[in-house]
């Protein structure tokens, strides 16, 4: 009787010792960060970035179910990926060609999901912006969705759908995380502002679609962008002033 308690209590150690070995999600991160399928160009864009201060404050852990929106080149896909592959989910959603291009045949990349390929991304005639049409990003029920300077690129009707559809892709409960270039308040359309977007205007329109809002962050905050030029521009390029929002799809 006494070995098999003794047996017991050693089981329960172990488990609880494996456990508090279990890297936590900022360790996930890091790690991603330091591999070698990252460009230098992307290394370079660390400290600007704040990817793992960004990350832990929209919530991520390792066993979520995440869903980028947009991901571009793969900045972020390159680090969300590594950190969920062993307990979690990643899907890519619209605009993916280039991740699946580079990054479906890397080993530890083999689990990513790619949806939403239909989705079609175009712009009105005469417009600046994008508009989007799709029914659904082909998923239900992630913990989170995320989106890093994309929201600006939208027209009022693009922006509209994509909130829409994170919403009817998360959880009860789930969170949607935006980041974004910031606009002045209330600042109409110019030729210095067209990456840029007013983050009240973007609560409001998130808001409309159902989320909650749960938090904002000042780790992006730039004191000497002046919001004058555009993001591209010379003397902002790389030291832009963003805001990042979290949002909540209510429980009930």
């Amino acid at each position: 009787m006494k070995k098999l308690v003794s047996l017991s209590i050693a089981c329960a150690l172990l488990s609880a010792s494996a456990l508090s070995s279990a890297a936590p999600i900022g360790d996930k991160i890091k790690t991603a960060m330091a591999s070698d399928i990252r460009t230098q160009a992307e290394v370079e864009r660390d400290g600007n970035r704040k990817p793992i201060r960004t990350l832990e404050f929209f919530g991520l852990e390792d066993n979520m179910s995440v869903l980028e929106l947009l991901p571009g080149g793969g900045w972020y896909s390159k680090l969300l990926i590594p950190a969920l592959n062993e307990n979690g989910e990643y899907f890519g959603a619209i605009g993916t060609s280039r991740i699946k291009q580079s990054l479906m045949e890397l080993p530890g990349f083999e689990k990513m999901k790619i949806v939403a390929e239909d989705a079609d991304v175009y712009r009105e005639e005469g417009s600046r912006f994008y508009s989007l049409k799709t029914d659904s990003l082909g998923v239900k029920d992630v913990d989170m969705v995320l989106t890093f300077r994309n929201y600006h690129n939208f027209s009022e009707q693009g922006r509209k759908k994509m909130n829409e559809l994170a919403f009817e892709a998360l959880r009860p409960g789930g969170i949607y995380g935006v980041v974004d270039h910031t606009r002045r308040h209330m600042e109409p359309d110019g030729s210095s502002n067209g990456r840029r977007i007013d983050p009240v205007l973007a609560i409001k329109e998130i808001q409309e679609a159902g989320f909650v809002l749960v938090d904002f962050s000042n780790l992006h905050y730039k004191e000497d962008d002046e919001l004058e030029y555009e993001v591209g521009a010379r003397s902002v390029s790389g030291n832009t002033d963003r805001w990042t929002i979290k949002f909540m799809k209510p429980k009930s």
